[in-house]
Parts: C-alpha cells; structure tokens; sequence
C-alpha cells in the first residue's frame, strides 16, 4: 500500500460500523492492543485513513465490498439492470446481490410459465 488509504466519509462511516461489530480488540470505543495499562481511543474510529494493520488484515476481509471498494478498484463490476458497484468474484456475474435475487425469480417465473404453456391435455 502507498501511504495511507484516505476514506471518504461514507466509507468512514462503514469502517467504524465494521470495527464496532467485527474487531476482537475493540472495547467500548479503546483499542485493547494498543492498551499499556491505561486506556487508548481506536484509532481507527477517530480518523479518516486506514491506520490499523490488524483491521485492514483481519477485520476488512470480512466485508468483500467494501474492501474491493478501497484496494480494488478495477475489480469492481457494474449492474447492468441498476447499475451499482459492487463485487465479484466471477467473470460472468451481471447484476448487483439486489438485483440478482428480483432478476432470478423473474426468470424462474418467465422459465414456468413457457413449460406450462407448452403441456398438452
């Protein structure tokens, strides 16, 4: 990584969201690693870079979104139906987890109805 990685304050706000509810070190807004007997603030949740090593290595995997949103930029796909970022793991996939799920029961229902209308009594 070159230098630190400036967030944006919608990524600020997804970053301190995932430290409060996935960092072990994480107590009550103080950083237990960096604790030396008296309590030190996370300083993760008070600025607007990725500082902490354990997070970006243990705690930002957690969330492939948002990490393809910091380190990978030219990974991230667009949808085709809405046309959001979001990110995969395949060459193939063309629509957003929101969108996949409404696209898939369209043409399940679309897959139905042509083999229903295709019986004959």
């Amino acid at each position: 990584m070159n230098g630190l990685k400036r967030l944006t304050p919608q990524q600020s706000r997804k970053v301190n969201a995932l430290v409060k509810k996935s960092c072990c070190n994480y107590d009550n807004g103080n950083c237990l690693l960096l604790d030396d007997g008296e309590t030190c603030v996370c300083p993760q949740l008070i600025s607007y870079s990725l500082l902490c090593k354990w997070f970006r290595a243990a705690v930002l995997p957690d969330d492939r979104e948002l990490q393809a949103e910091l380190y990978q930029r030219e990974d991230l796909r667009r949808c085709t139906v809405c046309g959001a970022a979001f990110a995969s793991s395949s060459n193939s996939v063309k629509y957003c987890p929101d969108c996949r799920k409404r696209i898939t029961r369209k043409q399940a229902a679309e897959r139905m109805r042509k083999r229903r209308s295709h019986v004959t009594r």
